[in-house]
């Protein structure tokens, strides 16, 4: 991941580095200097280079102070002895940055090429968001019927309006919304993000939008008894709940992966497997069979993921926001769970189908 850019010599001099423990520095894009993981175990790393600035030989040197957790970087810049530039950076200057974009290598004129220039004109005229939207009311109105279709789609919007939220409150450029029929919404950013947080956070903002809707649908619906909006209400918590399970690309796979991987020891892992092995076990004293059955994949699939954190780009996190991630996702879907449960009480028939769903 980069971990620091700043000017050196009228050009960049970009940091990259990895918890693995291995650095790499960059000056215009060239490597003039690297670390191995093996070559220390202390956080203070020096790199000497040097750099031709016209006719003239520059001796460089970085000495960075880096901690991971909580994340903290200190470094000062040097040439031919002399003090140049020093600083500090944390967590938040992280997920301010906007990531390296190595340049595109200049292409010739293609039939791919102009096809791929067609639907970037196609994007920015805003059709295929049009036609994708007139297809999914298309599709959910001959699936159910016109009104529910609109409704659903509302439901669509509201989730993924909770990711483009997030997004912009670490500042990253939006796409906006693209509706896919049958398979739901997608948010797109036009930016890469660089933490675990920022990835935890927009993750997990759709369903917590969807959380809210449901529970304001829920109050209309004890206001005036229309079944329409209890309909809407628990089939919306559901939607919502199936984004939250523990498996890639859901949502709920996002957030799960970001905790654990962001453990750096073994202990973490285990009781992450242990929170796992109990939500399993909860689910089947439930009756929700299905949930139960996607935790365990989903588990296996990070477990197995786990081995690989440190080659990770991201900035991971910290123990505090390991803790507040798990809690809001817990919270998260018992608080669907607790709504679906609630109208699975009430004994109509249509109203317990998500409850029977997850129980098979």
């Amino acid at each position: 991941m980069e971990l620091l850019s700043i000017e050196c010599a009228g050009k960049s001099l970009r940091l990259e580095g990895s918890m693995a423990g291995w650095q790499q520095l960059y000056w215009d894009n060239t490597l003039v200097s690297q670390i191995d993981a093996s070559s220390t175990s202390d956080n203070q790393m020096t790199h000497q280079f040097t750099l031709m600035h016209g006719e003239i030989n520059l001796n460089c040197k970085l000495i960075v102070d880096l901690v991971w957790q909580p994340f903290s970087l200190d470094y000062t810049l040097s040439i031919n002895e002399q003090p140049l530039d020093q600083g500090s950076r944390n967590q938040k200057d992280i997920e301010q940055q906007v990531p390296f974009t190595p340049p595109k290598a200049e292409r010739r004129f293609s039939l791919i090429g102009l096809v791929s220039l067609g639907m970037k004109a196609l994007k920015s005229a805003k059709l295929i968001k049009v036609v994708l939207a007139s297809a999914s009311l298309a599709a959910y109105s001959w699936l159910f019927s016109f009104q529910f279709a609109l409704a659903l789609i509302a439901c669509l919007v509201f989730h993924e309006y909770g990711h483009v939220r997030a997004m912009k409150y670490f500042n990253m450029k939006t796409k906006g919304i693209y509706l896919v029929p049958f398979l739901g919404g997608l948010a797109l950013s036009d930016e890469k993000i660089n933490t675990r947080w920022q990835d935890v956070v927009i993750s997990i903002m759709g369903p917590f939008f969807g959380l809210i809707l449901s529970i304001i649908l829920l109050i209309a619906y004890t206001i005036t008894g229309n079944m329409f909006f209890a309909g809407l209400a628990v089939f919306n918590a559901f939607l919502n709940l199936f984004n939250l399970l523990p498996i890639l690309p859901l949502d709920g796979g996002h957030v799960l992966k970001s905790i654990s991987f962001s453990m750096n020891s073994v202990a973490g892992i285990v009781l992450c497997a242990a929170g796992a092995i109990g939500g399993v076990i909860l689910s089947y004293s439930l009756g929700l069979t299905l949930f139960g059955f996607l935790l365990i994949m989903g588990t296996v699939e990070i477990v197995l993921e786990w081995k690989q954190r440190h080659n990770s780009h991201l900035l991971p996190l910290d123990r505090y926001g390991q803790v507040v991630s798990a809690v809001w996702y817990i919270g998260l879907v018992s608080s669907l769970i607790g709504i679906i449960w609630y109208f699975a009480s009430t004994g109509d028939a249509l109203l317990q189908l998500p409850l029977q769903i997850l129980g098979t």
